[in-house]
């Protein structure tokens, strides 16, 4: 008899091993790319040939080589292998951080920094996770997932001044190579191997559905924020670290100011996630947090040459990162259409890497052509065209995935199956894929019984 998953019940103990080994990888590899963030800018005035573009560009140019090859890594993870992948894309990363740590020109950190984003095993990363993991409890692995990245980011941008501090920032390169091999011992032998491999159309990309999730508007306006996002932030981190340096804060000191303005901007975060989600108001959350965004940016520009406005300004900008960091992936899942979500991720992460790449680029380009109040007037006009592109956008619908197999359901009554799914209370959107015997549902929990949908599905089972 066909069951269909159990959306409360626990992780198995193999999931949960899974998932905590899997999220630390991840962890890992973002704090080795987010540790340079806050110390690069300071100390490539000491490299050779440094100049505020090539900084800005050494800064961010590892976004460029990840969003060229974080779906291709993703796709041959399905043909060589998860692990395999992850591990050469770990090697990559751990080579690019010894190029970097032994150059001592910003040609040689820029090289390092290609070759360290060249190392995109994010999509491969996610595959696994896939692999090891029942769909319903699919979104709460990529939940510890995403909480894990949050973490390393708190954490890089307070210890990587320290490092710098103490060891240079060559020494800062090396601990991000040891973070890369680290990340390839807990592949080797912690990650349980998975039983089979296959594809998992709510994890991972599917070429064919390129055309689908390019055209549509709203995932388009939702790629264009996370790219929006993410250039503000790789542009801030530009001249920041500046100006908290001209305002008299040793360069190692630097993470116990940004750490406290992460950590209390979260009192705001929080319960406005909250209300969005349970109230149902993530759109005007959503526009109010861009708005804030933007007013963050016009501070920093009026109030950087204060150190107490600096402050403020970045209060502020950590308050509403830290919301749209958390709200742009559910919106994303909640508007791909059934059975197209690893698709629409996969596209989201490169727009994502794009805007890093950008932003970097764009704030040393403005800081070595106008001053450090054009990179936050560029930034708040980013954010405010940001905006513009949001107000659009159709008001998200509140539903979740949810997956049933079909392997006590004869193929040719698959059809008839999923019509049938269609007609009940609280699925709004069902994609049959009779090859892989799944059908993929979009169901509202407020409305849907669940356990009124195993009854019908366990009676076509035995139909």
């Amino acid at each position: 008899m066909t069951q269909i998953q159990d959306i409360t019940s626990p992780m198995t103990r193999v999931e949960r091993r899974a998932t905590l080994a899997l999220a630390s990888i991840y962890a890992l590899r973002m704090l080795g790319l987010f540790m340079i963030l806050p110390v690069l800018s300071l100390f490539a005035e000491g490299l050779t040939g440094s100049t505020p573009f090539l900084t800005g560009l050494a800064l961010s140019i590892y976004g460029l080589t990840q969003a060229i090859l974080q779906i291709p890594f993703g796709l041959w993870s399905d043909r060589y292998g998860r692990k395999r992948v992850i591990i050469a894309g770990l090697l990559l990363f751990a080579l690019g951080s010894v190029v970097a740590a032994l150059s001592t020109t910003i040609y040689g950190v820029l090289a390092g920094r290609a070759l360290q984003g060249a190392g995109a095993v994010a999509a491969a990363v996610m595959a696994l996770v896939a692999d090891l993991t029942q769909e319903v409890h699919r979104t709460k692995a990529m939940a510890v997932i995403g909480a894990s990245i949050a973490l390393a980011f708190a954490v890089a941008v307070t210890i990587g001044p320290v490092i710098a501090g103490w060891a240079g920032i060559s020494g800062l390169f090396w601990s991000t190579a040891l973070l890369a091999v680290a990340g390839i011992a807990v592949v080797r032998y912690v990650v349980p191997d998975p039983p089979h491999s296959r594809l998992h159309r709510d994890a991972e990309v599917v070429p064919a559905q390129f055309h689908e999730v390019l055209t549509h508007a709203d995932l388009l306006r939702l790629n264009f924020g996370i790219f929006s996002l993410h250039a503000i932030l790789t542009a801030l981190f530009v001249v920041t670290p500046l100006l908290l340096r001209d305002a008299g804060i040793a360069s190692a000191y630097h993470g116990w100011v940004y750490l406290p303005l992460l950590l209390s901007s979260l009192a705001l975060a929080v319960p406005l996630v909250i209300i969005g989600e349970k109230k149902r108001r993530l759109k005007p959350v959503f526009l109010g947090t861009i708005a804030l965004l933007t007013a963050a940016q016009l501070a920093l520009y009026a109030l950087h040459g204060d150190l107490y406005g600096l402050l403020m300004g970045l209060w502020l900008f950590f308050a509403a990162f830290n919301l749209l960091e958390a709200t742009l992936p559910s919106l994303i899942s909640k508007t791909a259409p059934a059975g197209y979500r690893g698709t629409a991720m996969g596209v989201y992460s490169t727009s994502q890497f794009v805007g890093a790449f950008v932003g970097g680029a764009l704030g040393g380009w403005l800081l070595g052509h106008a001053d450090t109040g054009a990179v936050f007037v560029a930034n708040a006009m980013i954010a405010l065209l940001w905006w513009w592109v949001a107000l659009m956008m159709t008001p998200p619908r509140y539903v979740t995935n949810l997956l049933i197999p079909m392997d006590g359901i004869p193929a040719s009554r698959h059809g008839e199956f999923a019509d049938a799914l269609i007609g009940l209370d609280g699925v709004s959107e069902v994609c049959l894929q009779s090859d892989e015997r799944v059908v993929y549902l979009k169901i509202d929990t407020q409305r849907i019984d669940l356990p009124t949908l195993q009854r019908f599905v366990a009676a076509w089972s035995q139909a």
